[in-house]
């Protein structure tokens, strides 16, 4: 069995993406689908359903059957997925295993409709072109049992890097401005006196804490919108 090399996004990363929610097209009630969510952070501008990108992105942008970190990977419908999926590739581990960031795939808590980051995937294709993999299943915590048949992936352009870095930054610094204020408002409870970087630091050994502090301070929720 493969050790999972994933973790459920539940820190800063997750107040970051979260202060984005006004102009990520999520769904409402914190439900994320895949389609914004990769758009968001892959800076690929394309639209609708999943299993319509890859014929969008005939003469918009490259195609191929390489894994490249920040590349969308694009999963054919099936039966159980008729719409398709996309995942954006986090890092290439080897020529046929990826780590990938996606959306409502996994049943996390019993409900769909969440943020896995550095999720396991593997080329299972005869001929190692990432036409069919295997993805990493939470609920059973390994490779589920079923085969997915691929497109191939969808590579960034110069200004999809650029929309993806330009929101990696205000991401970052949104994040360090609601855990500094969420610090502040129970610095005073807490310890009187204390600063808010003070108070980072103190619980800086629980990012539990932190996320817990974050997640109380902004109390956002996406609006309804669909792809």
């Amino acid at each position: 069995m493969l050790k999972r090399p994933r973790a459920v996004i539940g820190s800063l990363a997750a107040a970051a993406v979260m202060l984005f929610a006004p102009i990520s097209s999520a769904v409402a009630d914190t439900y994320w689908q895949c389609v914004p969510f990769a758009r968001l952070i892959s800076g690929v501008q394309i639209y609708g359903d999943a299993y319509t990108w890859w014929r969008q992105a005939v003469g918009k942008y490259e195609t191929g059957f390489t894994p490249k970190a920040g590349a969308v990977l694009c999963f054919k419908p099936t039966g159980k997925m008729r719409l398709g999926h996309v995942a954006v590739v986090s890092q290439v581990l080897t020529d046929r295993v990826i780590q990938i960031t996606h959306a409502n795939w996994s049943r996390i808590g019993g409900t769909r409709g969440q943020i896995e980051k550095d999720v396991t995937v593997i080329d299972v294709s005869p001929t190692g072109d990432w036409s069919q993999v295997k993805v990493w299943y939470d609920p059973v915590r390994d490779l589920g049992s079923s085969t997915y048949p691929t497109h191939g992936f969808i590579y960034q352009d110069a200004t999809a890097i650029k929309i993806a870095n330009s929101r990696l930054n205000s991401a970052q610094n949104a994040a360090i401005a609601v855990a500094q204020g969420a610090a502040s408002q129970v610095a005073s409870v807490v310890r009187p006196g204390a600063g808010p970087l003070q108070m980072l630091s103190q619980a800086a050994d629980s990012t539990d804490r932190i996320a817990a502090l974050i997640q109380a301070a902004t109390q956002m929720q996406p609006p309804a919108d669909s792809n």
